[in-house]
């Protein structure tokens, strides 16, 4: 694609990547009035419910007849099941610095997957520019003191895990926007989201013997607010976008971009929550951004060579 056209999906790219930094926000107030899984299942029943008022009055066409539902399944097993099941439990043995130091190597796997299933090839500078992106975020959470305790060797296996849910995802999204809409996606994975995690949420209570009290953090308006933008804006919006920009960009060049929440949630605790930046917060945002931009500058001279050669190979077949 030429640079004009992609100058949306990187937008799309740059603003999930802020949606994601705010989101430990709001997932960290919603927390204070219910647990992570009504919190889930609240978050996935508000996007399907919000995605299904179009659906239902014709405005959004989806069809998904004769169409591998079965793929669609497997995504959705890897995220949002996947991810946030195994987010969830791995916070439960370990911290959240060590949640986010191996989260930032979401990209490496990324493009050890994409590379392996989907064909996709990545220079050396390419390659170098991801590991810097991890680096710098790794770095900044080195120099505040986080480190990984491997004595809490099931929390950080489950948040290693997590990393291969949602590359397993990206990798199997981008193969299947051949197939499949980005709202035909997002739909399925919202719907099964909101199934589970509701199935999850009020079998959980009713053994618990605690049922009645399951909507009581409803009452709450700061509860609510939250509610609508973990499940309507980080949820449904981020769905959509990221399944969007996998039918335009290669997978190991969009995950690249989810390192810049980092970024936003360090700009987002100074706002908010009067927390302070530091030279190595600078340091480790400047390592972040570098990665970025070489990640998706660096291939495009080879792929447009490539393209170009490709074509002209075909037009020399056609005359000859």
């Amino acid at each position: 694609m030429g640079h004009k056209e992609m100058r949306l999906p990187y937008f799309l790219a740059v603003l999930n990547a802020v949606i994601i930094g705010l989101s430990f926000l709001f997932a960290k107030t919603a927390l204070d009035y219910a647990s992570p899984l009504d919190t889930l299942a609240f978050r996935f029943a508000s996007s399907f419910l919000v995605m299904s008022i179009p659906v239902l009055f014709g405005w959004m066409k989806l069809s998904y007849r004769g169409k591998p539902l079965r793929k669609v399944l497997l995504l959705a097993s890897m995220y949002p099941l996947g991810f946030f099941t195994l987010q969830a439990y791995g916070l439960q043995h370990a911290s959240s610095a060590e949640g986010g130091i191996l989260y930032a190597f979401t990209p490496v796997v990324t493009m050890m997957i994409a590379s392996l299933f989907l064909k996709e090839t990545t220079t050396v500078l390419q390659k170098l520019s991801i590991l810097l992106s991890v680096f710098g975020v790794v770095f900044i959470f080195v120099m505040k003191g986080s480190s990984i305790d491997l004595s809490n060797l099931l929390g950080i296996s489950l948040l290693l895990l997590t990393c291969f849910a949602f590359a397993g995802y990206t990798v199997l999204a981008r193969s299947l926007s051949r197939q499949f809409s980005p709202a035909e996606i997002t739909y399925l994975m919202m719907g099964i989201g909101f199934v589970f995690f509701t199935v999850t949420a009020f079998t959980s209570h009713a053994s618990a013997g605690t049922l009645p009290h399951i909507f009581a953090p409803l009452v709450s308006g700061t509860f609510m607010a939250s509610l609508i933008f973990l499940g309507i804006v980080s949820s449904l919006l981020t769905a959509l976008t990221s399944n969007y920009i996998l039918s335009k960009m290669e997978a190991s060049r969009m995950s690249v971009f989810a390192n810049l929440a980092t970024i936003v949630s360090i700009t987002a605790g100074a706002l908010f929550l009067g927390e302070e930046i530091t030279i190595y917060h600078l340091i480790g945002s400047v390592l972040i951004i570098a990665g970025v931009i070489g990640t998706n500058r660096l291939g495009r001279k080879k792929t447009a060579g490539h393209e170009n050669s490709k074509k002209l190979n075909a037009i020399n077949h056609s005359r000859s």
